[in-house]
């Protein structure tokens, strides 16, 4: 069992998903950031210092508070502000990754564009006998 595991752990596809998940997570703290430290003040800048994480509807009538930690210690609130910051969180997340897997397709059609204009040493050698034999008769 230790032996079948170890060959499970040791696979390429295992090894590959473990890298994955490490730069995922890095990349998730990146774009956290230019989230939550470029776009968000901006967008909170041209609309005139909104920010929308702190919006809320209270569901309780005992809520009076301003802001939404207070809000949910006095009672259940509805913290759509902040259901919209995640939401455009995730917009922008999935903007970044289409841009990142459509530069790499580009870049793979590029690559195989290169290596179908270049024919196979292969190819080449035997178009080079089949002329010399023609020239030869």
């Amino acid at each position: 069992m230790l032996r079948e595991f170890r060959e499970f752990a040791l696979k390429g596809n295992v090894v590959d998903l473990a890298v994955g998940v490490i730069i995922g997570a890095a990349f998730g703290k990146i774009v956290e950031s230019l989230v939550g430290d470029m776009f968000m003040p901006v967008l909170g800048a041209i609309t005139g210092g909104l920010d929308f994480s702190n919006y809320f509807t209270p569901l309780s009538a005992k809520v009076t508070a301003t802001s939404l930690a207070e809000a949910r210690k006095q009672g259940a609130v509805l913290a759509w502000g902040n259901f919209l910051t995640i939401a455009l969180n995730f917009a922008i997340v999935a903007a970044a990754l289409f841009a990142v897997v459509k530069g790499m397709n580009y870049l793979k059609r590029k690559d195989e564009e290169k290596k179908e204009a270049v024919p196979p040493k292969q190819e080449v050698l035997l178009t080079e006998i089949r002329d010399l034999l023609k020239e030869q008769r």
